[in-house]
């Protein structure tokens, strides 16, 4: 009889319970409710519905199973449901989809290819994947939540362009803590020149990583040397992207990009007590912002104020310069002579700097340093030169043009830059630097160079992923158009 009361109340109160269920992966055969968790095979993750702080809204989403308000990836961000009537099912065809209470689509994923028999799951690295649990390759995934990246860096992430599909991973920051929508800020590698990481606020251009130089990204001191993570960044035919990867496998590491300022910020789990530590977010002084000091300008966080030219540059306006310097950038003091080849020029060496922007750039990997002045200097557009890879003494050749943007002073870790000038700027811009930077060592080097006959037998490959916007004429000595002699100088100077 007690069984049967029992029975009884339970029938009527059926429709009012909320049974959470905790599974390990997903098929054609069953479903995930509000409520109910897919589960990584070692509880570090958890995909479910939930609601960000203050909202009332329901959203599909992955969360660290210590720490349910950090969500690092979100599936329906811009069409939230507004009630607890959500499903998630895997259709024969291998996509993910979200319905809400009338069976309407919400969000979907797509398919890459057929399968069989898919399978969706969650791993322990975060990432929610598609597979075919009858395919030879496990790790051959037909979509996977680590192509659509939200506000967070996690390891094994790629961040970064496949050249083969068109798929572009980047970073969005949310719109508010309880609103997962897409923010006011970007992350993700542009193309032009050599590629580099770009911040933007909507379209404007807030910060730049600098290229990767064998070492580190040009500007992320951060990617150097450290006990917790180690980064590798790709750049081929095929793809070019940036991931980390813990040093030790049970470390949580995150990284969300601020909507307050655009900044990545690291955190690190410690443990339940203490929970996320917040490290320094990835840039923060002033040189950092994108082109403080304007074309052809210099920011040094040690001066005041921080903005200079270039070494044989001068203010574009001195009196908008000195009301706020920067301002209308630098130009030339004084002009190339690119109508023939009695023109002469040189080369000032400006050392320890996060290099300017490479968006109008050209790079070649095998060049030698010498190789990569001498084609510099007989292309009148070449602004600058520089080793690729500064790693092992150095190799590779990255030359500039248009305008130099971005630049600044890296006093422990920065790179060296040959930017041209005239001839008759050489001393006076050694002179000059070494009265403002007290330990500025000035050095000139005579050299002579057959640079018209080098570049006439050199031929200028296009490294995998060439995206220049500038096309160089063909290596030949019939259409170069030399700026310089061939007796040039170099000019050195060093960061304070």
């Amino acid at each position: 009889m007690a069984d049967f009361i029992l029975l009884l109340l339970c029938s009527f109160l059926w429709p009012c319970l909320t049974v959470s269920i905790a599974v390990g992966s997903l098929n054609t055969s069953n479903s995930i409710r509000d409520g109910d968790t897919l589960v990584s095979p070692g509880g570090v993750f958890e995909l479910g519905f939930f609601t960000p702080g203050s909202s009332s809204r329901r959203y599909l989403g992955i969360w660290y199973s210590n720490s349910v308000t950090s969500v690092p990836w979100v599936a329906n961000r811009e069409v939230p449901l507004n009630d607890t009537s959500g499903v998630v099912e895997v259709t024969d065809q291998g996509i993910l989809v979200l319905l809400d209470g009338n069976r309407s689509i919400v969000w979907s994923s797509n398919a890459s290819r057929p399968v069989r028999s898919p399978v969706v799951q969650l791993l322990d690295s975060g990432n929610l994947v598609v597979k075919d649990e009858l395919g030879r390759n496990p790790g051959n995934f037909i979509w996977q939540s680590f192509d659509y990246p939200g506000n967070t860096f996690i390891a094994g992430m790629k961040i970064g362009r496949d050249f083969r599909t068109g798929l572009d991973r980047y970073l969005s920051s949310w719109k508010a803590p309880d609103d997962p929508s897409v923010g006011k800020f970007t992350y993700r590698f542009e193309l032009g020149g050599f590629p580099e990481i770009v911040v933007r606020e909507g379209s404007t251009v807030r910060f730049r990583s600098g290229p990767f130089n064998g070492e580190r990204l040009s500007g992320l001191l951060e990617m150097k040397e450290n006990p917790m993570y180690t980064y590798d960044f790709v750049f081929n035919d095929k793809e070019v992207y940036l991931t980390f990867i813990a040093r030790n496998n049970s470390t949580l590491l995150r990284g969300v990009l601020s909507n307050e300022n655009g900044a990545i910020v690291p955190f690190s789990w410690l443990d339940s007590d203490r929970g996320w530590i917040q490290n320094l977010p990835l840039y923060v002084d002033n040189c950092d912002k994108y082109a403080l000091c304007g074309a052809n300008g210099i920011c040094d966080n040690n001066r005041s104020p921080v903005c200079s030219c270039m070494p044989g540059f001068v203010p574009r306006t001195l009196s908008e310069w000195e009301a706020t310097p920067g301002t209308g950038g630098c130009v030339r003091k004084t002009e190339l002579n690119c109508t023939g080849p009695t023109g002469d020029c040189g080369f000032i060496q400006v050392s320890a700097v996060k290099v300017p922007e490479t968006k109008h750039s050209w790079y070649n990997y095998s060049l030698s340093l010498e190789e990569c002045k001498n084609i510099c200097l007989a292309d009148c557009a070449c602004m600058a030169y520089a080793n690729l890879d500064i790693t092992n003494g150095g190799s590779g050749c990255l030359h500039w043009y248009n305008d130099l943007m971005d630049s600044r002073y890296i006093s422990d870790s920065g790179q060296d830059i040959y930017v041209k000038v005239a001839a008759s700027e050489l001393d006076q811009n050694g002179i000059t630097r070494n009265r403002t930077r007290s330990n500025a060592n000035r050095t000139i080097i005579a050299a002579t160079s057959s640079a018209g006959v080098l570049i006439a037998g050199l031929t200028l490959p296009k490294q995998p992923g060439f995206f220049t916007e500038r096309d160089l004429v063909e290596a030949s000595a019939d259409n170069q158009k030399p700026n310089c002699s061939n007796d040039f100088a170099i000019t050195v100077v060093q960061a304070r």
